[in-house]
């Protein structure tokens, strides 16, 4: 199939939002509203992809800004019709179809937009447009049909006398004109209705009468339903998170209770993994095959190689892990951090920008950051990397089969060599030989009789 061009509408502000953040880049998924529908159409690879921006243009276009966007300008929000308007500049040079979208529908998918350019191209029309039905057809314009199913015309909510309002078929503002057809369409609608605005849909009448037009009403009315409020964003949320969920249940990932676990649009997961309840599973997270992910985890911007085992309450983000690992409960691993096949990270431990060689082991109750720690090293419980002088963070270097014992801090920069040994409570300043034994603590003495002593100091 030939190419076409695609003009995203997205310069509104969305006052039902009641925010003073732009609707389209309020977030669903993690992603904002806009990103979900540049999904979509980049799967049609468009010759040109243009966004008429408005309310915060700069904002928005720089959130999502790509190489392939041309950005328009709607300074004056006049309505639909004039956004379109704004846009004719960079349409002039351009041939044969354009897509013209809504940028707050974020569960469309390709495979709809391609329906519709179907369509229009095989029955030839000027003008076609998607419909689909609801139950509940307000604030939405309705598609007028005449006895033989025909489109007679689209009339707004606000402009729609009773029995029009009265009509369950609606239109999504998703359309398919010609463009040969398009600027002498939009010369000639007015603004003589209640808002004083310049509505697309009233190219409608014009293509039936010049060359037809007609409506692809689809079935799935979710995928083509609007953002309008913060409940209808809850509600969309909802559900592309439970149609991403049965897609990975279908490839082998099992979710213990599907309905209490947040996912991102783009997250991975592998076969015979299982989540269990309360997890999140941010953006840019990918779980390998063979993985459990314990309750209440919360995983973002992280790769996770097959087989782990995340225990439960475990925060994880923009960390790198290549398999068969043990975390938590209860570990926080920062960005930057990384963790070789077989290392173990405990219970109440934190790592920030750290890596940790193959099969070594920080059990329980310490911290590493800025560090590099080899194989085979065991650190003991409440070992700290002292690694901020106030100033500038420092680097500890751990070489391979290291014992490290309780209660150490290691003052940064320092260097620990093979197969040394730290004693519990040592405090290291300076390097430490390989395979040597380093022990700062004093020498242990005892005060005889202390308790008949303390006794008389309590009396």
């Amino acid at each position: 199939m030939s190419s076409c061009s695609v003009l995203v509408l997205a310069a509104g502000q969305g006052t039902r939002m009641r925010s003073r953040l732009p609707k389209v880049l309020h977030l669903m998924a993690g992603r904002p509203l806009l990103w979900h529908i540049l999904r979509a159409v980049r799967g049609l690879k468009p010759e040109r992809l243009i966004v008429v921006s408005g309310f915060q243009a700069e904002l928005v276009e720089q959130t999502l800004a790509a190489p392939d966007i041309h950005w328009v300008q709607q300074n004056e929000r006049k309505g639909t019709g004039h956004a379109v308007l704004c846009a004719l500049p960079v349409l002039h040079s351009l041939s044969g179809e354009l897509l013209i979208l809504n940028g707050d529908h974020p569960l469309v998918s390709t495979e709809i937009l391609l329906s519709l350019l179907e369509e229009h191209r095989q029955k030839g029309n000027a003008l076609t447009l998607l419909s689909t039905t609801l139950r509940n057809p307000d604030g939405y314009g309705r598609v007028v049909r005449d006895a033989d199913g025909g489109v007679v015309r689209i009339v707004e909510e606000k402009d729609a006398v009773a029995v029009e309002r009265a009509i369950c078929e609606v239109n999504t503002g998703f359309y398919c004109v010609s463009l040969d057809r398009l600027p002498g369409w939009l010369a000639r609608i007015t603004n003589q209705n209640a808002q004083n605005e310049y509505y697309l849909p009233d190219i409608v009448p014009m293509a039936l009468a010049e060359g037809g037009a007609s409506a692809l009403c689809v079935e799935d009315a979710l995928a083509l339903s609007g953002v309008n409020d913060r409940l209808q964003l809850a509600n969309m949320e909802r559900i592309f998170r439970d149609r991403m969920v049965e897609g990975f249940m279908a490839s082998g990932v099992t979710f213990v209770d599907p309905s209490s676990c947040w996912v991102a649009a783009e997250v991975q997961i592998g076969a015979d993994t299982v989540i269990e309840p309360n997890v999140i599973l941010g953006p840019g997270s990918v779980v390998g095959e063979g993985c459990h992910i314990g309750p209440f985890c919360h995983i973002q911007d992280s790769r996770i190689g097959p087989a782990c085992q995340i225990h439960s309450f475990c925060h994880l983000e923009g960390v790198d892990i290549e398999g068969e690992n043990d975390i938590g409960p209860y570990a926080r691993l920062r960005p930057g951090s990384y963790l070789a096949r077989k290392a173990k990270v405990g219970n109440f431990c934190e790592l920030k920008k750290a890596r940790i060689g193959v099969g070594s082991k920080i059990n329980h109750l310490s911290y590493i950051g800025d560090a590099e720690i080899g194989s085979g090293v065991n650190v003991g419980a409440g070992t700290i990397t002292c690694n901020y002088d106030g100033v500038h963070k420092h680097k500890t270097v751990i070489e391979d089969r290291v014992f490290v014992g309780s209660d150490v801090q290691l003052v940064a920069p320092v260097r620990v060599g093979m197969n040394a040994t730290i004693g519990a409570g040592t405090t290291v300043t300076k390097d430490v030989p390989a395979d040597a034994l380093a022990v700062s603590r004093t020498a242990q003495t005892h005060i005889l009789a202390w308790a008949d002593k303390k006794s008389r100091f309590s009396s």
